[in-house]
């Protein structure tokens, strides 16, 4: 099967490529495949795919709030070439999504036919992108994520390593709630619905939830230091875009698949011990 990832040096592209390496994999991402360009639609209807997956995206939640503009480009008018290529194509579209599509306002899990109010730019430039999708024709499948971490990459995880090996005391936002998911868990459930007859909207992430202090507490766990996590307010952590304070989202539909992902908390025992084996690999 021949299968086109958009955004293949990104922790998820990193972490799909291995599970589908039998397939014909066709591997896109910066420099020479920018969604912010025009040419997109034509590059991917000359590599004639039979599936893409779309995780390519502009991902700073921050600073989609200082460059929106630039968010927008990419997430949606991005998104849009690649739907109409796959529209044009006859390939299924898998395209990444995020729990930043909702406002945090509830407080039980998030399902898929629950109406998206954004509260930043990023998720707002991730919902027209989940839009344009949808009004594209193509037969599409949009998986949304959360609080996404892997082996390469910046995100949360890492950052509390490395926070945690240079300081004694941490502080950590209490007052969001949320799915943390392991990029290689994602990776595998993608490999698996390729092969399936699912499209419209489905939530993707490990079970189980918490909050950033509940996941660095098992950072710092799982790491064996006796280093301090003390609980702070969104407001005291001063970012510039805003949060849900909840984004928990349902597995509800995913499960009927037959799909149940490990807990967050297994995924992270699993993601630690694997960084562990690469340490000592390397030295």
């Amino acid at each position: 099967m021949r299968i086109l990832i958009t955004g293949t040096t990104g922790q998820l592209g990193r972490a799909v490529c291995p599970v589908l390496a039998h397939e014909t994999v066709i591997p896109k991402d910066l420099p020479d495949f920018d969604l912010s360009r025009s040419g997109v639609e034509e590059e991917i209807v000359a590599s004639r795919p039979e599936v893409i997956i779309h995780a390519g995206a502009y991902t700073d939640v921050d600073g989609a709030e200082r460059e929106p503009e630039k968010a927008l480009v990419v997430n949606v008018r991005g998104t849009e070439q690649v739907a109409k290529a796959a529209a044009r194509l006859g390939a299924k579209l898998i395209y990444l999504s995020t729990d930043y599509v909702f406002d945090g306002a509830q407080h039980v899990p998030y399902r898929e036919q629950d109406t998206p109010r954004p509260l930043n730019q990023y998720g707002l430039s991730k919902w027209q992108g989940e839009q344009a999708v949808l009004s594209s024709g193509a037969r599409a499948l949009i998986v949304r994520t959360a609080w996404l971490y892997g082996q390469s990459g910046n995100n949360f995880v890492q950052s509390i390593m490395r926070a945690a090996q240079e300081h004694p005391v941490l502080k950590v936002v209490d007052d969001q709630r949320g799915c943390p998911t392991h990029a290689e868990d994602l990776a595998s459930a993608l490999a698996v619905l390729i092969n399936q007859d699912v499209d419209g909207i489905l939530h993707v992430t490990n079970r189980g939830d918490c909050t950033w202090h509940e996941f660095a507490q098992a950072i710092v766990e799982e790491m064996g230091l006796a280093v301090s996590v003390l609980p702070i307010t969104t407001r005291q952590a001063g970012r510039l875009a805003a949060r849900p304070a909840y984004s928990v989202l349902s597995p509800d539909r995913l499960s009927s698949l037959g799909l149940i992902l490990p807990s967050w908390r297994d995924a992270l025992k699993q993601f630690m011990s694997a960084h562990r084996l690469s340490l000592a690999a390397s030295k």
